[in-house]
């Protein structure tokens, strides 16, 4: 998994290093699959204090997007990319890359809220090397993986 990540850096570090090229490109959302979405959106509520803010009902089943703040308000008007919770007919698959990370600033109260919520700890926080960097890894409710950043 470390020989992942330090690929995955290496090449997040060279599509920054292309500068002018890419300005024009940002981060809009990730995406996770859950088959009761809006069951998955409580969770996210209570472990991560995220709040819906819209809601798509496709034929396939609803799609919820969350995003955080104290109310919906705040999160509406929270510019920052949203977690689009996507339809998917059952939780049997499990994908084991980690599709959602996080920055946290206390990661013993995030790992306390997450384990309440109905979320486990895949890997309990651990210390990055000597970079000051503790990193987590969790399992959502369904089997999504969570990587929880909390840097020096």
């Amino acid at each position: 998994m470390f020989r992942f990540q330090k690929t995955a850096l290496a090449a997040i570090a060279a599509l920054l290093s292309a500068g002018a090229v890419h300005a024009q490109v940002s981060f809009d959302s990730a995406r996770v699959a859950a088959k009761d979405t809006v069951a998955l959106a409580k969770f996210y509520e209570a472990a991560f204090g995220m709040q819906e803010v819209n809601r798509i009902q496709n034929p396939g089943g609803t799609e919820v997007f969350v995003n955080f703040g104290a109310t919906v308000e705040e999160a509406k008007a929270n510019k920052n990319p949203v977690l689009v919770l996507f339809h998917r007919d059952n939780d049997d698959l499990k994908d084991p890359i980690p599709h959602i990370i996080f920055k946290v600033k206390d990661m013993n109260s995030v790992v306390a809220a997450l384990k309440a919520a109905g979320g486990t700890m895949e890997r309990e926080p651990f210390s990055f090397g000597k970079t000051g960097i503790v990193i987590g890894l969790a399992i959502d409710p369904v089997g999504n993986h969570v990587e929880l950043i909390q840097r020096p």
